[in-house]
């Protein structure tokens, strides 16, 4: 085994670590000296740039054949709306598009709960619907979970579910639904999902019929250093083999109202060592992101100083997913508050599109 010192060395010349030194990372690490390697990186990709882009999410619907521990939105496929379910369609997602004047919006982004019976058909049409009326917008839509249930539903492989999504104007893939790969923690914390071997077959045929991709990870519940490793592993193998990844972005853990209430959340520098180990192992991934409506506003603004180079966007109050877990409430920040707080930090704000080509 390495020192640590010699792990180190290896990082400061672009040498690509290995599983058991980033687990030695994670164990032994000093977080300042992490953060220095991982700002170093940060720069050689992207110079003193912090990207963000304008979008809104949108939620069709809490209803979910699955009852994940850690999740807080969920409700079950036959609640009602004194329950807290909702099902939405097109007319409320022109609601939700009308608020904002053509060339107010780069990117709409589609997840939801995986409905009983939505198969295909209802993703094209929502799909289809913001193309027709503002096809300038980039949709970014359907957990790889989602996509496996609607091919399910309609009776179609991955492919075909993800070639007639494209076709119908899909952009893009989320890269929720991903939590944590390994098999014995994800039965634990999200029994019955789509296992990770199918989520990272969903990314792969969407990277092989021309769609990109973000990839997640759940973190800081009962998983293991050992076990962030192995599913950020899969990640940059299968990145070797497609190179479809956008971004990479690490999901805290929030533990209000859900089956897992009685953990304890991580604290903020473990927060931020798993954002600088993220940024060292995945050198083939571009992006790092510190989803703020997750981990909160200021704790993302501190993590662009240990590798992080994408705040997201300006979000909108439309999601609930993280909120009833205990995050922020009605989350929005606007573009004038991103550039001035991006600069504040030391960065250069540069807004981007949803493949990260600048505007």
């Amino acid at each position: 085994m390495n020192s640590i010192q010699e792990i180190y060395k290896k990082v400061e010349r672009r040498e690509r670590i290995s599983e058991l030194e980033a687990i030695q990372l994670y164990e032994e690490a000093d977080l300042a000296v992490l953060q220095k390697l991982a700002n170093q990186i940060r720069k050689d990709k992207h110079q003193d740039k912090t990207f963000y882009n304008r979008n809104i999410h949108f939620e069709p619907t809490n209803k979910c054949v699955y009852a994940c521990k850690f999740c807080s939105f969920a409700r079950k496929a036959k609640a009602t709306e004194e329950e807290g379910a909702w099902d939405y369609g097109i007319d409320e997602l022109k609601v939700q598009l009308d608020k904002y004047p053509v060339g107010a919006l780069t990117e709409v982004h589609i997840t939801g709960g995986v409905h009983p019976d939505r198969g295909v058909e209802f993703g094209e049409e929502l799909v289809a619907f913001i193309k027709k009326v503002r096809p300038e917008i980039h949709v970014k839509a359907f957990t790889a979970v989602e996509v496996t249930w609607m091919a399910k539903v309609s009776k179609l492989s991955v492919r075909e579910t993800l070639t007639r999504l494209k076709k119908a104007g899909l952009d893009s893939l989320p890269g929720g639904g991903a939590e944590i790969f390994d098999s014995s923690i994800r039965r634990k914390i999200a029994g019955g999902k789509a296992p990770a071997d199918r989520w990272l077959e969903v990314h792969g045929e969407a990277h092989r019929v021309g769609l990109s991709s973000n990839a997640t990870m759940l973190y800081g519940h009962i998983e293991e250093y050992s076990h962030r490793v192995d599913h950020m592993s899969r990640l940059r193998q299968l990145q070797d083999e497609t190179q479809g990844f956008n971004s990479f972005i690490p999901l805290r853990y929030r533990n209000e109202n859900n089956s897992m209430s009685n953990l304890k959340e991580v604290s903020l520098e473990e927060d931020m060592r798993n954002f600088a180990i993220a940024r060292i192992f995945l050198d083939n991934i571009p992006h790092l992101k510190a989803y703020w409506v997750m981990l909160g506003v200021e704790e993302a603004f501190k993590a662009l100083d240990y590798g992080v180079d994408d705040m997201d966007g300006t979000v909108d109050d439309s999601t609930k997913i993280y909120s009833m877990a205990g995050s922020i409430e009605n989350p929005a920040l606007s573009r004038d508050y991103l550039t001035k707080r991006i600069a504040e930090s030391g960065y250069r704000a540069v807004e981007r599109n949803s493949v990260y080509e600048e505007i």
